[in-house]
């Protein structure tokens, strides 16, 4: 049996591991134990299997790129040889490698590591013409064509050409591509790119894989912001944030927005919900958005049975929280939420995006959001970015953390800042205490608390019929002060006016004159203004004098002369009155019209009940249903420990009893024929394989397995003495072949 410090296949390495580091891998590349293999030798199949490995190489920085490049070009190696091709220091490449070799991608000790196979296909380079011989090469070139060659190596990229493949002497070679092809200083990666080979790379290099230091990430460009500028701003957009979120859903409460057919929010109402909470389109989509992913917000209906957007009855329990814990669930929200938001107001092909619409989930969002975040929070207490190149600065570090990262996710960078400073979680381009604390996953509401101002429970009514709030409101009574004047204007103090309809409003809701005047009198620290106290009498005395009903509708009042005058009022005309006695009027207008359109009118009716009593006509509130997942939430870290942790004991317990196992024949089932030949794939031993072809004849083939994926087997067929592919279910049976004498 192999010993723990020289593992003979990858396999093996696995069964040497502690169930500790077998977790972690299972933790990482979490699709390795979906299901649970049944031992080490399946796990290690899946650890090779092409897609697996492309998901492990997204998880690495620049240096482990470049690290695991190196492997693959001078392994099977000791750590020192590799080190040696790289422009890092030897400790940073010993850490490099015990990354990568805890996501499976190398193996072996620091005597020996070695790459997957498949890793290799994925990442490699063809090796090149040997070093004396590049000198005399590159003399033989003229200066276009060296001018390309130096293009491709100080970009690290591709060259595209019609037919890679074909073979080029250097006789028959009349462009600067094809005598770069001829001489072997581009070689072929697939059928239409070409590559600077791995030998003429470490030649231009001076015998390094880099020209720069891989070990460095790129600083970020920042300037001085104290924490307590950086944290005032930042609490600042969140109270703002909650607010525009909580005055948004109480509106929607009474007059939701119409579902579309197709799903999502129309424009129209989107423009509206805009001028609601006095923001731009695009912050107001961020709020719908973020409504929703925190289950604030979802598709229901109205009284009609209409689709509709309302507040969940989730919403009822987070208004009633504080502005702190409130924020922290937005915030949560936003950092998990898959969809792109800044997508609303934009066409998708000739389509406009619209807020709520389906299509706008991207499953990388949240990690893509929380790497930005993080990045940021590298920057020291007291630092924030710099103003102009500090977003840039950033993505550049963000690059080499994510080599592989396509840029069009490193072009949402910005939008990423954008939000997370529209949110609260920064402040000033710096990344807040509180912000911080939530991005560690622990309770950032008591930090935010310390930093919101105190609510206040009084306003100073002045003469010109308005009140000033001087500071945040405590909300039950922002509620009722709601309800008897309309918000005129925001900022540090915001401004309420009281006008003849939201008295009016308030009545409407069941206060009475005396109601109204007891509240206004001691919640104002000045003197409540006679105008005002005219202004509620006026409507008091208004109110109620007609009274309307159903006839479709009827009116009534004591006061013949106010019914005289509704008759005689043209702009009544369409209301189809009829008067049937001197106190009574009838329309076949139905009630909800009639109603706002008297209002309109500047009349102030009330509903009466059947018994004639007065009905309150406030309008309904509805609620949507929180989806299931809010309700059933279980902490997702305890549910994945365990799941490993199981998947662990299954390993281990197939390692055990393939322990005890006889000595095992030719493999015949599938599973035990992939598994023997992705081993003998790791360790190029040859097999032996009893195959089937198409006409269903048997032959009996020796082969050194290459490469095992997507039900196929490239080998090198030692009877055509040629690289050729076998497709897996055709091979009957397989065992490893006796090595040469």
């Amino acid at each position: 049996m192999p010993t723990p410090d020289a593992p003979r296949t990858l396999a093996d390495q696995f069964r040497n591991w502690p169930d500790d580091r077998v977790a972690a891998l299972l933790e990482q590349r979490p699709d390795l134990g979906v299901p649970a293999p049944l031992d080490s030798a399946q796990l290690a199949s899946r650890a090779v299997v092409r897609v697996s490995v492309v998901r492990a190489l997204d998880l690495l920085d620049r240096l482990e790129l470049e690290t695991l490049l190196a492997v693959i070009q001078v392994g099977p190696a000791p750590e020192h040889e590799i080190a040696a091709v790289l422009a890092a220091e030897p400790a940073s490449v010993a850490t490099a490698l015990e990354r990568l070799a805890a996501l499976a991608l190398v193996w072996g000790t620091t005597d020996a590591w070695r790459a997957t196979t498949v890793v290799a296909d994925l990442i490699g380079l063809p090796t090149g013409p040997p070093e004396p011989e590049i000198d005399g090469l590159l003399a033989d070139i003229d200066e276009r064509a060296r001018t390309i060659l130096d293009h491709l190596d100080e970009t690290d990229a591709a060259g595209t050409v019609a037919d890679a493949r074909t073979p080029v002497r250097v006789a028959g070679a009349s462009t600067p591509t094809e005598h770069l092809l001829a001489r072997r200083l581009l070689m072929a990666r697939d059928d239409r790119h070409v590559v600077v080979p791995w030998t003429v790379r470490l030649h231009l290099r001076g015998g390094r894989s880099t020209r720069y230091p891989v070990d460095v990430a790129p600083e970020l460009a920042d300037s001085e912001r104290t924490a307590a500028q950086i944290d005032r701003a930042a609490a600042g957009a969140a109270y703002e944030f909650t607010r525009r979120t909580e005055m948004l859903l109480e509106a929607w409460a009474t007059r939701p927005p119409a579902g579309l057919r197709a799903g999502g929010l129309g424009v129209r109402d989107l423009r509206a919900a805009a001028d609601l909470v006095h923001a731009e389109l695009a912050a107001t989509a961020l709020v719908i958005e973020t409504a929703a992913a925190a289950h604030l917000l979802a598709q229901g209906m109205n009284d009609d049975l209409d689709s509709a957007w309302l507040p969940t009855d989730a919403y009822d329990a987070w208004a009633a929280r504080s502005t702190a814990e409130r924020w922290q669930v937005l915030a949560k929200a936003w950092l998990d939420n898959p969809r792109l938001a800044s997508a609303v107001g934009g066409r998708d092909g000739d389509k406009p995006v619209n807020a709520l619409s389906p299509g706008l989930e991207r499953s990388w969002l949240p990690g893509d959001r929380r790497t930005t975040l993080e990045a940021l929070a590298d920057l020291p207490v007291g630092r924030a970015l710099a103003a102009g190149t500090g977003t840039a600065s950033l993505v550049a570090r963000l690059r080499w953390h994510h080599p592989r990262r396509p840029a069009a996710r490193l072009d949402l960078t910005p939008t990423t800042l954008a939000e997370a400073a529209a949110l609260g979680l920064t402040g000033l381009s710096g990344l807040s205490g509180f912000g911080r604390t939530l991005l560690a996953g622990d309770d950032a509401a008591p930090a935010l608390s310390d930093l919101l101002p105190t609510p206040v429970d009084h306003v100073l009514i002045q003469a010109d019929l308005t009140a000033v709030a001087p500071g945040p409101l405590e909300q039950e009574f922002a509620r009722r002060l709601a309800l008897l004047a309309d918000v005129e204007s925001r900022g540090g103090a915001t401004v309420y006016r009281f006008t003849v309809d939201s008295v009016r409003r308030s009545f409407d809701s069941g206060w009475s004159a005396v109601e109204v005047k007891d509240f206004l009198a001691s919640s104002s620290r000045t003197p409540v203004p006679q105008a005002l106290d005219y202004l509620v009498d006026d409507v008091a005395r208004r109110f109620g004098t007609l009274r309307l009903g159903a006839a479709e509708a009827f009116l009534r009042s004591d006061d013949e002369t106010a019914l005289t005058e509704l008759m005689h009022n043209s702009a009544a005309a369409s209301l189809r009155l009829r008067r049937i006695a001197p106190t009574v009027i009838v329309s076949d207008v139905p009630l909800q019209v009639l109603l706002p359109r008297l209002r309109e009118l500047g009349a102030a009716p009330v509903v009466e009940a059947a018994d004639g009593t007065v009905r309150i006509a406030r309008p309904d509130e509805f609620r949507a249903r929180t989806p299931r997942s809010h309700t059933a939430e279980v902490r997702a870290d305890v549910r994945r420990a365990a799941r490993t942790s199981a998947v662990v004991a299954a390993i281990r317990a197939g390692d055990r009893a393939a322990a005890e196992r006889p000595s095992r024949g030719p493999a015949r089932a599938p599973a035990d024929v992939m598994s023997l030949l992705r081993e003998a794939a790791e360790t190029s031993a040859e097999v032996w394989i009893g195959y089937l072809d198409n006409h269903g004849t048997s032959s009996e083939r020796v082969v050194k397995p290459l490469e095992v994926g997507g039900g196929q087997l490239s080998a090198y067929d030692a009877r055509t003495e040629e690289v050729r592919s076998f497709a897996v279910h055709r091979i009957t049976e397989a065992r490893l072949a006796p090595a040469p004498e």
